[in-house]
């Protein structure tokens, strides 16, 4: 009997990290956000590095977002139109977890391990409607100055 309940704790245990794991059909990709703000708890780790952000009280979209350079992806994306159509959630969220990419692209890109207490900006997408969490997943990082390519490798 105690065998059999530590192979189903067990087995539990293997199953949340892929349970908790979404695909990325539920986000929408037609309306990007843009949020800012301290690390406050960084999950580096797979199926991808993760950072939680505490944004400021009375967020804004910088004046120079729809100008600002981004690096070329190996998977086609059409960054300044993500940029030009970018605006704020509507949910009053203070916290917000940010999906980076896997580890390996994270490395490709050079992204060093973001660390609590970073200012960290990123443009992506989150649940249809905001529903749920606030979650975005990443499809742009900024941090210390540079900006990242999170879909795919380098170009």
């Amino acid at each position: 009997m105690i065998q059999r309940r530590m192979f189903t704790a067990g087995s539990l245990a293997l199953a949340l990290p892929a349970w908790a794991h979404h695909g990325w059909s539920s986000f929408d990709q037609e309306r990007p956000l843009y949020l800012e703000g301290r690390a406050t708890r960084v999950m580096w780790r797979n199926p991808h590095g993760e950072v939680e952000i505490e944004r400021p009280e009375n967020p804004s979209l910088p004046a120079d977002l729809k100008q600002r350079a981004l690096p070329r992806q190996s998977a086609a994306v059409d960054g300044p139109a993500l940029l030009a159509k970018a605006q704020l959630p509507s949910r009053p969220d203070r916290k917000w977890l940010i999906e980076l990419a896997p580890l390996t692209r994270l490395e490709a890109w050079g992204v060093a391990e973001i660390k609590p207490g970073t200012p960290v900006a990123a443009l992506g997408f989150t649940f249809t409607g905001e529903k749920g969490d606030a979650v975005l997943r990443a499809e742009y990082l900024f941090v210390d100055g540079k900006a990242y390519g999170l879909r795919s490798s380098p170009a």
